[in-house]
């Protein structure tokens, strides 16, 4: 398969919004969905933080992880941004067509 889902976390809905919204627009990703409210729990600059944050599932082509990758470090507001990206093993066909059609790669 060459399709991935891509994991990003962002520090607002506002700044989940903007992003996907412009990946979308700009046809690196077929869809985007945001979960807000969640707790992330990690380690930056020697010490243990808490924040609430918002996380964006981003469905697009494996071809096209670097654009969007740029694309969102341009668009983020954090230093170092989450962007991991899996790989999508299976699925429905018909939604695989859709992300081609909407996908500009």
């Amino acid at each position: 398969m060459d399709y991935m889902l891509v994991l990003v976390t962002a520090g607002s809905e506002q700044e989940g919004e903007r992003i996907g919204t412009s990946l979308v627009k700009e046809g690196l990703a077929a869809c985007c969905n945001i979960i807000h409210n969640i707790k992330s729990i990690f380690c930056w600059k020697g010490e243990v933080c808490t924040e609430k944050e918002v996380i964006l599932f981003i469905k697009s082509k494996t071809l096209l992880f670097n654009r969007l990758k740029d694309r969102i470090k341009e668009l983020h507001s954090y230093e170092v941004p989450e962007i991991i990206a899996l790989p999508i093993s299976q699925g429905l066909p018909d939604y695989f067509k859709w992300m081609d059609e909407v996908i500009k790669a």
